[in-house]
């Protein structure tokens, strides 16, 4: 038996301040960037990869880059585990994380990949490292910030929170590290050895993927105005002790006759 269950939010527990040094740290490094400063970072850690390519290890970074592929690993576990818990609490709720969590990062992420138009490391025309690169006409570059990092960040911490709802209790520090930090720290440096993203990328992912899950994690889901839907709008994120009970199946009739009883 749990001894405590705490509501289930995953609620910050520092404030808004954190919130603001995340958007100060991206736009800072953006300006930075778009300056021309820090370039020489990213050039120094990608020739450092590139002179120490190990093919093993390359091939393994490979692998482990497809847990940060949100359409085709983090979209499909959350939306199992929504539907798990869907099913478990009659309630459509567990949804909306997922639905939230894709319009911020496609109306965040995305636009600002276009309009830096920043080419990755593996890109062979002129200024690759730049920001608003002039040589990239005809050529897909959305380099910055990382996708993968900011989606990961995301995407993880929506598995972390039905996690949590279908565990009925907060995360063990074990359990933590396990599902929101070793996931983000090994593709961080996936992305950086295989020469996907430079490192400047994969950091402004960090900040901006960290602000946009501390949002979602400020929003109280289960009171959530929502339509009736025919009692599919129960609470799924709070403690099971204080969920309404489940509606009671109908019952059959008992077909037991009694000694005597007229059977027509």
């Amino acid at each position: 038996m749990l001894e405590t269950i705490a509501p289930i939010r995953l609620r910050p527990r520092q404030g808004w301040w954190i919130d603001v040094l995340l958007v100060a740290g991206f736009v800072a490094l953006t300006g930075a960037l778009i300056n021309g400063h820090l370039l020489f970072i990213d050039n120094a850690v990608a020739d450092w990869t590139l002179g120490h390519r190990w093919e093993p290890l390359y091939w393994t970074c490979r692998v482990l880059n497809y847990f940060g592929q949100g359409g085709q690993v983090l979209m499909p576990t959350a939306g199992i585990l929504a539907a798990t818990l869907t099913l478990r609490t009659h309630s459509i709720r567990p949804v909306l994380p997922m639905i939230v969590a894709f319009v911020l990062t496609y109306v965040t992420i995305g636009p600002i990949k276009i309009w830096t138009r920043r080419a990755t490391p593996g890109f062979h025309g002129k200024d690759h490292a730049v920001m608003f690169n002039p040589h990239t006409t005809g050529t897909p570059v959305e380099s910055y910030p990382s996708g993968h990092m900011g989606n990961s960040v995301v995407w993880y911490g929506v598995i972390a929170l039905l996690v949590v709802a279908l565990l009925g209790r907060s995360l063990t520090n074990r359990e933590t590290l396990l599902i929101r930090v070793l996931p983000g720290v090994s593709l961080f440096l996936t992305m950086c050895y295989t020469g996907f993203h430079w490192v400047t990328d994969s950091i402004a992912g960090v900040l901006l993927g960290l602000f946009l899950f501390r949002l979602m994690a400020r929003i109280a889901w289960d009171r959530i105005p929502l339509p009736s839907l025919g009692g599919w709008t129960r609470p799924a994120f709070e403690a099971p002790a204080s969920r309404p009970p489940l509606p009671r199946r109908s019952q059959p009739r008992d077909q037991t006759i009694e000694v005597g009883e007229k059977v027509s």
